[in-house]
């Protein structure tokens, strides 16, 4: 049991980040929310399952929607509707609660990402609930059924679900993750392209060999190489490939990002042309919320479930998309995929064919 210093918020969720792939939420957001929250005197604690009840009840709580930029059509649309005054991932976990008609002992991040994984951190810090050290995802999914609860057969429902003016319902019932998928993504666009949801309810006993366990450390630990060699003034791409045992893949400068906001998700195309060593050589990465197929020269370099990975190399951070900018330089490297995305289930899940890509995923490393 950890209880995280302010310090070890800063480091986890810019681990988070990188492992996010370019989608997982804003990182900038999520500080500003668990800063606020650490700074009142809430407490973050870091369990492992082992030091939980087998029949102690686990939620996970998150973000679902679009990660695109607000517009101004979006903010007339919604203008007339009341703000939530309190986070809507406690409030989702609240109504969660009464559902049950029990106490929930604790959460889990259902995906590493600078927002969603602060999203958890601070529905538990408000809701005075433990943080579970696991994930299942170890990385940022663009959707529901991308996930190692999915590949175990572990139900979705209940749902709970409350968006940022207040409006929540439950959801029962339903036919399997994929539906889940279409009906929360449904109320997702209905509000504002973002909507906080807490799900896969159930036990320890359950949960615990049902998820990647010591994702939350992972990231911490690429989190603190990161922001070493950035204190360091070294090169943090280099420092990320070390420590998450990955591989570079290109660099280069952004020729154009052509992007946006389809059946709430970010979808888009960046490309780079090559400098340095790569010279001459032009990159292409498509994505949809987060970094899934990449090509070099037009062939195949690397795929989901493979980290796909972009760092800023001039400010020294990692790209969110669909933040891609002309002229911004940058360097794309990949780290391996969690081994529960490497079977035969978890590539016709996540694999580069579940996008409708024809190539079968080859290991970066």
């Amino acid at each position: 049991m950890i209880k995280l210093a302010r310090k070890d918020l800063y480091d986890i969720l810019y681990g988070c980040t990188i492992l996010g792939t370019g989608g997982g939420g804003s990182l900038e957001k999520g500080l500003q929310s668990v800063y606020s929250a650490f700074d009142s005197g809430k407490e973050f604690i870091l369990v492992d399952f082992d030091e939980l009840d087998d029949n102690d009840l686990v939620a996970t709580p998150y973000s679902c929607g679009a990660i695109s930029p607000e517009s101004r059509e979006e903010r007339e649309k919604y203008a007339r509707l009341p703000l939530l005054d309190e986070s809507p991932h406690a409030k989702a976990l609240k109504e969660m609660e009464k559902h049950a008609g029990r106490k929930i002992k604790a959460v889990i991040s259902t995906e590493l990402g600078g927002g969603n994984t602060a999203a958890a951190f601070l529905a538990a810090a408000v809701s005075g609930k433990y943080i579970v050290d696991g994930d299942p995802a170890g990385r940022s999914v663009p959707e529901l059924q991308h996930s190692t609860y999915y590949l175990n057969n572990i139900p979705i429902q209940p749902i709970s679900l409350v968006n940022i003016f207040g409006e929540s319902a439950i959801i029962t019932n339903v036919v399997d993750d994929i539906r889940a998928e279409e009906l929360v993504r449904a109320l997702a666009v209905a509000s504002k392209n973002t909507i906080a949801v807490v799900d896969h309810l159930n036990t320890v006993a359950v949960l615990k060999n049902t998820v990647i366990r010591g994702a939350i450390s992972y990231a911490w630990e690429i989190g603190r190489a990161f922001n070493a060699a950035k204190e360091a003034e070294g090169d943090v791409a280099e420092a990320v490939v070390k420590s998450g045992r990955g591989v570079k893949l290109f660099k280069g400068s952004v020729k154009s990002n052509r992007w946006g906001t389809e059946k709430g998700f970010t979808v888009g195309e960046v490309e780079i042309t090559g400098r340095e060593e790569y010279a001459g050589q032009e990159y292409k990465i498509w994505y949809k919320n987060e970094n899934l197929i990449a090509w070099r020269d037009g062939v195949f370099d690397a795929t989901a479930p493979d980290l796909i990975c972009a760092m800023d190399t001039d400010k020294k951070e990692p790209i969110l998309n669909p933040y891609f900018e002309t002229d911004m330089n940058v360097v794309i490297y990949a780290l391996p995929a969690p081994k529960e995305w490497t079977t035969e289930r978890g590539l016709e899940t996540f694999g580069p064919r579940s996008f409708g890509y024809n190539t079968d995923w080859k290991p970066v490393v």
